[in-house]
């Protein structure tokens, strides 16, 4: 019994050149989270005959049309695309195989309008949403009484996409965005941060400062360098995400190792958010005994379809939109600080479902099939 998969990425914008070394992604980013699925899939599937295989992968230049490589994918036969494109893109991706025998996994984009005006039926999401990213934030932040936010906010419209989840999750859980500023400065402020920086960041009291700035052109410059002495958070300092190499418990050591071995670095969430996607076929593969697709995917969003992923408690989709509930771990460069949902924040059927956008507050109505 055979099960084929695709991989496509299109590289994301290069991080400022002063940041490359530190920051640009390792060319098989999210593919050696792919090939380690494969590989944990057959661990299993040999004993059941399952033959789980990664028939095509395509990367794509930033900036090119992805479009032909995923055309290319589907010509390939692969049943199981996993996807780490830019939110328009995927929405182009999911039209096209619309009434296809396949599943689309959005591995890779964080933007809530996929899981919202956008959403698709035949795309489900392993990468989180922002939503899911500044509420995991904002619990902590809020848990730990630093309730008062300076938010500082870069140019692009991801930032500004980033701002608005933050915003949102400061109305849902109590912080207060004491004031809003806009990084006009360009990455050569790293010159002469220390004369500008401290002017950018005083005026006001607050207990944190909030960072909106996903390519990191100005949030890694901030720390230290403030009017006051406040921790950063958001896209640098304490930063929330799926995975980092600093996760170690509930067992995360194997899989961390496992990869080292497999991909001879670290695991970064990219990688975790692609292994995640083939561990769902996988695991919905082991339990069904059927390389179905129509089958699988109707246990995936039954109620006893469970997904075990390092971080304690088992993952599940919600139906309402398609997106993996998973745990958000906030963590430094060195060292796992905390995991979300925090302990205190409730909820009356999943926890998980404190994070992100809960049923009532979903806007998405998918298409007709």
């Amino acid at each position: 019994m055979e099960f084929t998969f695709g991989v496509l990425r299109q590289f994301p914008p290069d991080p400022p050149w002063w940041n490359n070394i530190v920051t640009i992604p390792p060319a098989d980013d999210g593919i050696a989270g792919a090939d380690l699925g494969v590989t944990d899939n057959n661990t299993t599937g040999r004993f059941l005959k399952q033959d789980f295989k990664l028939v095509a992968r395509e990367l794509v230049p930033h900036g090119e049309d992805p479009m032909p490589a995923f055309q290319k994918i589907l010509d390939s036969g692969a049943k199981f695309i996993l996807l780490a494109v830019p939110p328009d893109q995927l929405v182009k991706m999911a039209d096209a195989a619309k009434g296809k025998d396949v599943i689309l996994f959005n591995a890779g984009d964080t933007d809530d309008s996929l899981r919202g005006k956008d959403c698709r039926a035949n795309v489900l999401h392993t990468a989180p949403s922002r939503a899911m990213l500044t509420d995991a934030l904002a619990q902590y932040l809020v848990s730990k009484r630093w309730v008062s936010w300076l938010l500082l906010t870069g140019r692009t419209d991801a930032d500004r996409l980033y701002a608005e989840a933050v915003k949102r999750s400061a109305k849902k859980f109590g912080g207060k965005i004491v004031d809003e500023r806009v990084w006009n400065f360009g990455p050569d402020a790293r010159e002469t941060g220390n004369d500008i920086i401290p002017v950018f960041t005083q005026g006001k009291s607050y207990d944190v400062i909030v960072l909106a700035d996903e390519l990191g052109e100005f949030g890694p410059l901030i720390g230290y360098r403030s009017w006051d002495p406040r921790p950063t958070v958001g896209t640098s300092g304490l930063t929330p995400t799926t995975w980092s190499v600093t996760v170690t418990g509930w067992g995360a050591e194997q899989i961390q190792n496992r990869f080292a071995r497999q991909a001879k670095r670290g695991m970064r969430a990219l990688d975790f958010q692609m292994w995640l996607a083939m561990r769902t076929v996988g695991e919905a593969a082991a339990r069904t005994r059927t390389n179905d697709v129509k089958k699988l995917r109707e246990f995936i969003f039954g109620p006893t379809f469970e997904l075990a992923g390092f971080k304690g408690g088992s993952f599940s989709y919600r139906p309402w939109d398609n997106q993996l509930r998973q745990p958000i771990v906030l963590t430094s460069a060195e060292a796992l600080v905390a995991a979300a949902p925090q302990e205190g924040f409730l909820h009356q059927v999943n926890p998980l479902d404190t994070i992100g956008f809960d049923k009532p507050e979903s806007q998405c109505k998918f298409p007709a099939p």
